[in-house]
């Protein structure tokens, strides 16, 4: 038995997994993860699922795992939508400015949130994709620079798509930062808060999980932060110089997250 497999015996009671590039890749399952995700379930291991995804609401997402051959409940699923939604609710100002695409706001609309154009309090920004354009960037601008915080989704730096890296909600997030001073505050992963979601709904603390994704600072350094195991992947964005220019250790490094099996 490998020290790994101590270790995941000895202390983890629940694992956090990331879907892009974890679970899939484009529309193609990762062979042998559901098989994976299987043995977990009869081992006992409690599972969340946990994604900077927000272009699809919490329901939508699990209607795309469905489609893929997944049986992952909604409830299970935690996305930065969610976070910020109870940042908001928390804050008792429920008015926002939406910069994202797909069908997230439906998490906001079904929370009760208004989303406007004008005299709001956040100016939420998640990935808008083509939806970047000058005029909504400006207008993003001009709410912040009247007084609305900024809650970045996410702020990842870019994500794979069929046809290779592209850019992600970072980017944009920081331009608008160095253009109104004001600093976002991050909804989604690596922060406490986000992560903290899932882990009160398993009931347990950081020191009892791990974290598994392909993103050696979002998924494994921000884990490993706040406590937790962080596993890294070989699949979706994994970048060999990337994880060695880090100088974040892992505390496993697989493959893919179905060789996670022959651990447990």
């Amino acid at each position: 038995m490998s020290s790994n497999q101590l270790e995941i015996q000895s202390r983890v009671q629940a694992f956090l997994i990331d879907l892009d590039g974890v679970l899939y890749m484009g529309k193609n399952p990762i062979p042998g993860v559901r098989q994976c995700l299987q043995r977990m379930a009869e081992l006992g291991y409690g599972c969340r699922f946990v994604s900077n995804s927000t272009r699809r609401c919490r329901g939508s997402v699990a209607e795309r795992l469905q489609g893929l051959g997944y049986s992952v409940p909604a409830r299970h699923i935690y996305t930065p939508s969610l976070a910020a939604i109870e940042h908001m609710k928390r804050s008792g100002k429920e008015r926002c400015f939406l910069l994202t695409a797909g069908d997230v706001h439906r998490d906001f609309e079904d929370a009760g949130i208004c989303i406007c154009e004008e005299d709001v309090d956040y100016v939420v920004i998640g990935d808008a994709g083509d939806s970047f354009t000058f005029d909504r960037l400006n207008q993003a601008l001009r709410l912040i620079l009247d007084g609305a915080e900024i809650l970045a989704l996410e702020k990842d730096r870019y994500w794979r798509e069929p046809q290779g890296l592209v850019l992600s909600t970072g980017p944009f997030v920081t331009a608008l930062e160095y253009a109104t001073g004001k600093k976002a505050e991050l909804m989604g992963k690596p922060s406490r808060q986000f992560f903290q979601l899932a882990l009160r709904d398993l009931g347990i603390g950081p020191e009892d999980a791990a974290m598994i994704g392909d993103d050696i600072l979002t998924d494994v350094h921000g884990a490993q932060e706040m406590g937790m195991q962080g596993i890294l992947v070989k699949t979706g964005k994994y970048r060999e110089d990337m994880v060695k220019s880090s100088g974040v250790k892992p505390d496993m490094v697989l493959e893919s997250l179905a060789d996670l099996a022959e651990h447990l």
